[in-house]
């Protein structure tokens, strides 16, 4: 695809998904203008200590997120689990860090999240080498999908938002993945400001993936999960987890991809980790 082309497709794209109309940007407002409830403040104190790591401005903004993102966005509880005002929060949070210091966008595509009491099982296909397929089950902790849906694990919800520098957080790993999702399949190059952007992620995630996979193949450790040599789209959910919760490691191991993911993200992690030290442990 000739590059005038490609960033043309790029500019609409963006323009679609940053760019709400009038009236939901003028409803957005209103809400964000409300209180920040009590009830909800209480809820990341006690299910996310992360929060208290970062800056106050973005406290902030975190915080006006998460009023539109629950507003938004519809709870649905499966496997009789019913949906409390500490579920939409906890998971919201966390999703929303996502999102700071970008033209807020909400996930457009997503409408629904669902939520499992526990990890749940799913039925997956599998071929053997003759081509015979063969039913199975696979028990999963989330899921996102291109159709408007993610799935979670509500126990590895809580879990992931109370540990916060261990390199996992399942709502960051899917909320990646939702990320990617925004432009269709997921790929592993989520939306980009320009082309130059493009080739730049390409070469430095492609080496870094494929660093990865050498490490694995040899034995050595790695700083991130084997899961993120599965495809380039696990890699960049797996390495997102990494970039919020060890940052310091990321960076250090890691400083050109770590680069550009603080440009993606328009964050840096490690800023904050070293101004509140005793927050982030």
């Amino acid at each position: 695809m000739p590059l005038l082309l490609l960033t043309l497709l790029t500019l609409v794209v963006l323009a679609a998904v940053f760019l709400p109309p009038a009236w939901r940007r003028h409803r957005r407002e209103k809400i964000q203008q409300q209180p920040f409830p009590a009830a909800w403040r209480h809820i990341l104190k006690q299910r996310m200590p992360y929060f208290r790591a970062l800056p106050a401005d973005l406290q902030l903004q975190l915080k006006k997120l998460i009023q539109v993102f629950v507003a938004e966005k519809q709870f649905v509880g499966c496997a009789g689990l019913t949906v409390t005002d500490e579920m939409k929060v906890t998971i919201a949070a966390q999703a929303c860090l996502l999102l700071l210091n970008k033209p807020a966008h909400y996930y457009p595509k997503l409408q629904q999240i669902l939520i499992y009491p526990a990890a749940f099982v799913v039925p997956a296909q599998q071929s053997d080498a003759a081509g015979v397929v063969s039913e199975s089950a696979q028990l999963r902790l989330g899921e996102s999908w291109q159709t408007g849906q993610i799935v979670l694990s509500w126990v590895d919800t809580l879990h992931s938002a109370a540990i916060c520098n261990d390199g996992h957080n399942l709502v960051i790993h899917e909320f990646a993945h939702q990320l990617d999702q925004l432009k269709g399949q997921a790929t592993g190059a989520p939306l980009l400001r320009s082309t130059e952007a493009y080739q730049e992620w390409s070469q430095v995630l492609s080496r870094e993936f494929e660093q990865l996979q050498r490490q694995l193949a040899q034995g050595l450790p790695t700083l991130f999960d084997a899961y993120a040599a599965t495809n380039p789209a696990e890699f960049f959910a797996v390495i997102s987890e990494v970039f919020f919760e060890q940052p310091d490691l990321f960076a250090a191991q890691h400083p050109a991809l770590y680069q550009q993911l603080r440009s993606f993200y328009a964050l840096d992690p490690l800023s904050w980790v070293h101004t509140h030290p005793a927050s982030h442990h």
